[in-house]
């Protein structure tokens, strides 16, 4: 945690602050293992370049002590009043996460002092896994492939999307995950074309596209992975289709290293389903960071000039979607190493069929 948070002092110096306020429960964790959801009431941590932070804890909060000052109140104390005392004048970084309605009282209770967002501070660290998180990811995207495999071979024609869904939750609880990391995505035929559909009782019927999006939480951290597969058969037009998507995913994974931008990984997919004429039916951007939350701060996307670093987790999932027809998306999990990247997810790219 020490290590952490001296990375986090580090970006606050480069941006001139000597103060930062963070409101985040899962960066507050990330700094202090301190695991506590506020809900509405006020929970911050205050990062102090010269080491004296400060934790700002309602006493309805079951918190042992943390190793920092604590500024205790209760639903009824005047809590912004409290945190005015310890803040000084001048910069005071913020995340994007705090709440007008702490941010704007304190701003009245302190004329002097000038917010600055400063989220990039603990994202950036967040960012880039150590290795007790790249462990957790490892894990987390292993029982993904496992239920994955699964759920491939549970499918059967004349089951609904809201079954298999329902399978492949009820199985990362059984493998002692909390939860799912995103509301698992099972589209059939048609519905496949929308990236985000949400399952229903719609029935599996032979010929359909069979596309699962998932998922789970494991030790606090995300997995995500997704394959589509054919239910009895596959047309021509399908299996080209996801050679095609499955090529683009090899494609931009084969140049991913530290110091490539995430926006020639992007183009190296876009680029190669542009080329066969589907660029228009290729409508995300091409990956998005993970970690404890399925989606965190920065992405693999064109507009997106930053650099690769060893540590950083994204997910690279081009896909195509024909409105009316079918849709395919091929997602992994990649790490970046020291001299190139290594794949979380191990389940096979392939089309093939299931049911």
């Amino acid at each position: 945690m020490e290590s952490r948070i001296q990375r986090v002092q580090d970006k606050m110096k480069a941006m001139g602050l000597t103060q930062m306020m963070v409101s985040d429960p899962k960066s507050i964790w990330y700094l202090t293992g301190v695991d506590v959801e506020p809900y509405e009431r006020l929970f911050t941590f205050l990062v102090r370049a010269d080491g004296n932070h400060v934790f700002f804890l309602n006493r309805l909060y079951n918190v042992a002590q943390t190793g920092f000052e604590e500024c205790w109140f209760s639903d009824t104390d005047d809590s912004i009043g409290l945190m005015a005392g310890k803040v000084d004048e001048g910069p005071l970084g913020i995340d994007k996460e705090w709440k007008a309605g702490f941010l704007i009282p304190l701003m009245e209770r302190k004329p002097g002092m000038k917010p600055v967002l400063a989220s990039d501070c603990v994202d950036d660290c967040r960012a880039v896994k150590d290795e007790a998180e790249k462990a957790k990811m490892r894990e987390a995207s292993r029982i993904n492939d496992e239920v994955n495999r699964l759920a491939s071979e549970y499918v059967r024609e004349g089951m609904t999307e809201k079954q298999v869904a329902a399978f492949i939750d009820a199985a990362f609880l059984e493998r002692g995950c909390s939860g799912c990391s995103f509301s698992t995505i099972v589209s059939f035929g048609a519905h496949a074309a929308d990236p985000h559909h949400e399952p229903d009782d719609t029935a599996l019927r032979a010929g359909d596209c069979v596309l699962i999006d998932m998922g789970c939480v494991k030790d606090r951290y995300c997995s995500d992975m997704t394959r589509t597969f054919y239910c009895r058969t596959a047309d021509p037009e399908q299996t080209k289709i996801h050679d095609l998507v499955r090529e683009a995913n090899e494609k931009a994974e084969a140049i991913i290293r530290p110091g490539v931008r995430f926006c020639d990984i992007d183009a190296a997919a876009r680029d190669h389903i542009t080329a066969a004429g589907y660029g228009a039916y290729f409508n995300h951007r091409l990956g998005h960071f993970i970690g404890q939350t399925d989606h965190e701060k920065g992405d693999v996307s064109s507009a997106n000039t930053r650099l690769t670093e060893p540590g950083m987790i994204f997910s690279i999932e081009p896909g195509v979607y024909l409105p009316g027809k079918f849709g395919v998306r091929v997602e992994d999990l990649v790490m970046v190493t020291e001299d190139g990247c290594e794949l979380l997810n191990h389940e096979d790219k392939h089309w093939r069929i299931v049911g």
